[in-house]
């Protein structure tokens, strides 16, 4: 039994499943999908909520909790594309660099996947996505002062370790953005960078982290003067295996 998870109407994926749904977020004009990724993100939330309630897996006032923290993250994603300008105006420094190395934990790791492919797909610029956890089994050799390191660090559950994981950055004097919850001190005085988001839910956090990562991503390929719409060696629809 195959659920399928599509944007266009009537193309491969929803014929060849036996049930899904729609994201409806509109046409894609770059190759590259932005929205269609929160739009995923989203739909599988959904999902996963309806069957937790049908399994009473979850209670409902949790359930309740959730739904109604969903509903708030239009308005969330609204504040921070109000950064826009100030994320363009960071993406420049950046613009001659090779290599970026991204960090996530638990939620935030497929964020991290994300930043990571969007900045290969559109700038040219190698970037990795790794689990914060497994940095010092491999990243943490290419940590020098030429590399920069985007670390998820929002206020949640595993927000002690990511702290650790910076300072051993820092110690390695690698240069990080972070991005963090609006009102953080503490990755403040540490991060060479900083983009603070609206809190969140922690299981609700990529629909706000994934945001600004696409935009640093857009802005760089902008400075170097790619074609973020059509980038090269990419096709919207792959038909071969």
């Amino acid at each position: 039994f195959i659920y399928g998870i599509c944007n266009a109407i009537g193309s491969s994926i929803p014929r060849a499943t036996n049930t899904g749904s729609y994201i409806h977020v509109g046409p894609e004009i770059g190759v590259a999908s932005t929205k269609a990724f929160t739009g995923q993100v989203t739909v599988l939330t959904m999902l996963a909520l309806t069957l937790a309630r049908e399994k009473h897996t979850i209670d409902e006032t949790q359930y309740l909790a959730i739904v109604r923290e969903l509903g708030q993250i239009p308005g969330k994603m609204k504040e921070v594309l109000k950064l826009n300008d100030r994320i363009a105006e960071l993406s420049k420094i950046f613009t001659y660099v090779h290599n970026f190395i991204y960090l996530g934990r638990g939620y935030s790791y497929p964020v991290a996947l994300e930043g990571a492919l969007k900045l290969k797909e559109i700038s040219y610029i190698h970037a990795e996505g790794y689990p914060a956890a497994e940095m010092k089994h491999g990243p943490i050799a290419l940590i020098d002062a030429e590399m920069p390191v985007v670390v998820i660090a929002t206020q949640n559950g595993l927000y002690e370790k990511v702290l650790s994981n910076i300072q051993e950055i820092k110690a390695r004097k690698g240069r990080v953005i972070a991005i963090v919850t609006k009102g953080d001190t503490v990755i403040g005085k540490i991060a060479d960078i900083c983009i603070e988001l609206p809190e969140t839910m922690e299981c609700l956090d990529p629909l706000i982290t994934t945001v600004p990562l696409q935009l640093l991503a857009y802005h760089i390929a902008v400075c170097k003067g790619m074609d973020v719409d059509r980038p090269r060696n990419l096709a919207k629809s792959v038909t071969v295996e």
